[in-house]
């Protein structure tokens, strides 16, 4: 059972910048694939990075590439999802989500997901 714990969220204006942290059990953490999604009211859930654990490869849709970092400290097993340039439309509940085979942004292949952080960004 994998568990993860996300922290990190709040409110910010258009413009600013959050870090949120995904804390996962230690014996599941070295090789897996970690991914950040999220689903604002009245939308489908969608993935906003991909980092594989002790790699190099990540993953963004258009939608944040550029204003979004995923990374790693693996001495913490903990995942980052750095965000700045924020905007309202980034407002939502963010979940930290795992994955054992594979990694992107297919949400249907996670298998273990965090309890979520809200993000609201403020016009």
């Amino acid at each position: 059972q994998v568990q993860l714990v996300e922290s990190g969220g709040g409110s910010v204006q258009a413009g600013g910048s959050l870090t949120l942290s995904c804390v996962a059990s230690a014996y599941t953490y070295s090789g897996i694939c970690m991914g950040w999604f999220r689903q604002a009211p009245g939308r489908e859930r969608e993935g906003v990075a991909a980092i594989r654990t002790g790699g190099l490869s990540t993953w963004y849709p258009d939608s944040v590439k550029g204003r979004f970092t995923i990374s790693q400290d693996n001495a913490k097993n903990t995942v980052y999802l750095q965000m700045h340039t924020l905007k309202p439309e980034d407002t939502a509940m963010y979940y930290c989500a795992a994955r054992a085979r594979g990694c992107g942004l297919d949400i249907s292949m996670y298998n273990y997901w965090g309890q979520g952080t809200q993000v609201t960004v403020s016009s």
